[in-house]
């Protein structure tokens, strides 16, 4: 049994049990290297973005978590298991996630494995192109929806033919206008029509507004912002 006293002296076996030899100054350089490319990763996959703080925390203490366990079972038969239990941990997460958070917890889980095993090089260049690679498609506009592109929905009575009232309008504003969905409202005595439009360059959405109200009694219109489809892997 180690005594309290020693317990810190670079050179202690705090693994013996284990079957392998790791001193106490090797598992303090891993540990600080985990804890500082867990906070690295922590900030570049939240920057701009809000999360929470129990994601955040997560992502820089996951590395550190999976060194450990790296470490204890490292040399023996139930390393395989212990990895695939480590990474089976996404799965419980309480909100479901988008794609980049899963990007984020792997990354960090990656780095936990590099660092559990001594591999402090590669981790740390692994880090670096990781993070510098997410913040590249973090700020290059790709997968961004434009300005022009908006989510129409229109109100209109349900004596009134949706299938090409409309398209005269839409032929004047719009590059692209494509039904989505239709939805009974005020039991059943009216229609929700979304619509997928691509405004033209420089056209009013007040005018277009304008004249969907002529032909659709005064109800209800509603134009929104294109959301992305909450970045699923897809």
């Amino acid at each position: 049994m180690l005594d309290i006293n020693t317990i810190f002296a670079a050179n202690v076996d705090l693994t013996a049990s284990a079957g392998i030899a790791l001193s106490t100054k090797d598992f303090m350089i891993c540990t600080a290297l985990s804890l500082a490319l867990g906070a690295v990763i922590a900030f570049t996959f939240c920057f701009k973005q809000k999360k929470s703080k129990s994601f955040i925390t997560t992502l820089a203490m996951l590395p550190l978590i999976v060194q450990v366990v790296i470490m204890l079972v490292n040399g023996n038969l139930g390393t395989g298991v212990a990895v695939a239990g480590a990474f089976s941990l996404v799965r419980f997460r309480s909100m479901p996630g988008n794609a980049k958070d899963i990007l984020g917890i792997f990354l960090s889980m990656a780095v936990g494995l590099a660092t559990g095993t001594n591999h402090v090089a590669l981790s740390l260049l692994f880090t670096a192109i990781a993070c510098a690679a997410a913040a590249v498609y973090t700020f290059a506009p790709i997968g961004v929806s434009g300005n022009s592109e908006k989510v129409l929905t229109i109100t209109i009575p349900e004596s009134l033919d949706y299938g090409d009232i409309f398209d005269d309008i839409f032929e004047k504003f719009t590059s692209k206008a494509e039904l989505e969905s239709v939805k009974t409202t005020n039991m059943g005595s009216l229609f929700k029509l979304r619509y997928d439009i691509e405004l033209k360059k420089g056209v009013s959405e007040k005018e277009l507004i304008d004249e969907l109200r002529v032909k659709n009694g005064n109800l209800e219109i509603i134009c929104s912002r294109k959301m992305p489809d909450t970045e699923k892997l897809l």
